[in-house]
This record gives structure tokens, sequence and C-alpha cells, in this order.
């Protein structure tokens, strides 16, 4: 069978020419597409087709995609953890340094002296105490939200003579062996207020972490603190901002999502939402996309889906179902009680769920008979039923 897959926005030729490899159309004009590969572009006003089967979102961050809708008929959604995670470490530890030193303003003021010939030099010297700012070696950084981002910016700030302390209920096993041995874990959020010289967010955007720095927030931390948001704008309330920048709570405050009034206000650094807008990065999200939808439409597996349960199955040489449906009691049963009746011999079957919703990988010795296959997608939770021919000959 042929796939096809849509490009919004441009992607990398080294992610299409993976997808393209394995035999997939890939076009930005392909109507009722098989996939869709994404990064910014808005698809929430987007009526997908009925044979869309997955999206991947070449980037961390799925704000742009529908991902409730998809979850209802069943479409993968995938994103790409880590694979701007070093553009992104970067870019912070930029932040630190331009929130401290106060260089941005100092570059801009010795730009304003151009014209001024033979006395520039002598402007300079007089005035250069005006852009007097701290080092970061030896004060406190308080990272919120320790992935993949966060572990990498942690590790770098020890590295350049910071004390780092970490906040990260939901820590993964993986990050914690990644996270170096010497950052303190902090017991609760009001600590880390309370003790940071400088906080940086790194956590995704849902109803918990909305406006998660709040007026309460701004409250309990140190007068003076420089605050870095380069992962979601919706995590700062930006009118509590305002005003702890107003009354010298917040000294800097560096966000890759400016506004008009934060873009105005002189003790904001507004980046242009760089924090992925590198060359490597760009690269290694479209890598990482087209390798999970290539791998999702030719064989079912699912990694890094933000909506659905990672499973994966090695090749088989029969026949493969998948079938994604709502996390609730005998679902199995009635899947396997329908495959018996079609006198299916089950090979392997994989099941695994995420919240309320489930997905499974079963091999079978030969192809399901439309009757079967018609039962399976009458199931009452069932969201949907796809049949992967694994042979390269169908």
């Amino acid at each position: 069978m042929m796939f096809s897959v849509r490009t919004y926005n441009r992607i990398a030729e080294s992610g299409l020419r993976i997808l393209r490899e394995a035999g997939i159309t890939v076009d930005p004009a392909v109507e009722n597409p098989d996939g869709i590969l994404v990064r910014s572009a808005s698809l929430h006003e987007i009526e997908f087709g009925p044979q869309l089967k997955a999206i991947a979102r070449a980037g961390a961050g799925y704000n742009n995609v529908p991902v409730d809708r998809c979850s209802e008929t069943g479409i993968v959604v995938f994103n790409t953890p880590g694979a701007n995670a070093n553009s992104v470490k970067e870019l912070v530890l930029t932040g630190l340094l331009l929130s401290s030193r106060r260089i941005v303003q100092g570059i801009n003021w010795a730009r304003s002296l151009a014209g001024k010939g033979d006395e520039v030099p002598a402007l300079i010297e007089k005035s250069k105490s005006s852009f007097i700012g701290p080092e970061i070696s030896g004060k406190t950084l308080g990272v919120i939200g320790l992935g993949a981002i966060g572990v990498m910016v942690s590790n770098a700030a020890e590295a350049l003579g910071m004390r780092v302390i970490g906040y990260d209920p939901y820590l993964s096993v993986e990050s914690a062996w990644g996270l170096s041995r010497t950052v303190e874990r902090s017991p609760s959020i009001e600590s880390l207020f309370a003790r940071s010289d400088y906080i940086t967010l790194h956590v995704p955007l849902n109803g918990t972490t909305r406006q998660m720095l709040s007026a309460e927030a701004f409250g309990k931390m140190k007068p003076g603190v420089r605050v870095l948001n380069l992962a979601r704008g919706g995590l700062v309330d930006d009118q509590a901002l305002l005003s702890a920048v107003e009354d010298g709570t917040v000294e800097c405050y560096v966000t890759d999502f400016p506004t008009d009034e934060l873009a105005c206000n002189e003790k904001v650094l507004p980046v242009p939402h760089l924090g992925a807008s590198t060359p490597e990065a760009e690269e290694n999200c479209a890598l990482m996309a087209a390798r999970q939808l290539r791998d999702y439409l030719l064989s079912g597996n699912v990694v890094n889906s933000v909506n659905f349960p990672d499973c994966e199955m090695g090749p088989s040489e029969n026949e493969r179902l998948v079938i994604a449906n709502r996390n609730i009691p005998n679902m199995v049963g009635q899947i396997t009680t329908i495959l018996a009746e079609d006198n299916q011999n089950i090979l392997d079957l994989l099941n695994r769920h995420k919240d309320d919703l489930a997905y499974n990988i079963i091999d079978i010795e030969r192809a399901l008979s439309p009757e079967a296959l018609h039962r399976l997608r009458a199931i009452d939770g069932v969201l949907m039923v796809r049949e992967v021919h694994a042979r390269p000959d169908q």
C-alpha cells in the first residue's frame, strides 16, 4: 500500500528523504493524506480527511495540533521531545548572561554613539558603569521541569559555577540518570521560589501549568530575581509579571514569547521565539518526526505519541492489526473473541494504555475477513482499526 504525507511549513530535506526512501509520497499539496508533518502551522481549523492516520509535530510543543479531536478518531499525534534540547539549552545559557550583565542595553547604547567620531572611546569609558551586572557563578538557579531540556540546562549551569536546584514532581528515571548528582531536588516549588536568584521554566503548557508564575508565585520569590521563560508563553501571567517588575521583585524577564506590553518594558528581554531556531535543531526534529511517522504507517509502532501509549513490536512476515480504543474493561476480550470467531490464530499481541486511551498491536496468520473487520470497528469504545500488511509484496 502506498502512503502519502502532507507537509505544513518548511521541513528539513533530510527528514523528507526518510519518508521518500520508504516509498511514501511527500508533498504540501497532497489531498486526503495518510499523515501530516508539521512544525508551527496551526491545524485547529483544518478539517482532516478520512484517511488521516497520524500527525507528526517536528518539535516538542504541540499546542498547534487539536490533540483531543485527533484522539476521538484514533489519529496518533507525535512530537519530538529532546530533538531541540541543545538549541534551547544554549539559548537559556545566553539568557542567563544577558539578564545579568546588561549586555543588550550596553550594545544598544554604544550603537547610539554612531557619528560622534573621536569622542566615542571617552564616552564609552565614562558611561560603562551604567551597565554593570553580576556574574552568574556562585548564584542559585532554580530549574522548574527536569525533562530533556531541564536536565541539560541544569548540568550546563553547574559547569558554569552555579548552584542548581530543580523541581519536577514527575521526574522520569531517564532524566534522573542524566541529571548531575550535585543538582539539588527541591521538595516544593515554593522552596525553589524562595531560594533562587534565577528561575527558568521547562514544562509543557496544560491546565495545571498555565500561568504557574502568578502574582502569588512572584510574592514568594527573592527580590531582584531574574526569570527566564523559553518554554511556553502561557506559563507566565504577563500582568503579574509586569507588576513584579515594577515593584522590584523581578529584575529582568527573558521571554521567547513577547507581547506588545512586554516588548516595550526596559526590564524585559523579548526574544523572537528563537528556542529551536538553529539548523541543527530543525534537522533533528525533522529526522525524529519523519522516522516516527514512517514507522507508524509501515508497521503500526508508536513512539513519542502525545495521546497514545508507546507500543512497539518487531517486524512480522504476517498480517498485523493495530487498534486504538478507550481504556475501559473487556476491550481485549471483545477483540480476541471476534478474532477467534474469524478462525484467526493470534501470533503475538501487545496492549498498552495511557490515561484514558489504549493501543494494541496484534499479529495474525492471515488477512482478516471483511465481516470481522466491520465487527471490530463496531465495538463500543474502539476508535480506530487498521490493517498493516507487513509483507513487502502487499
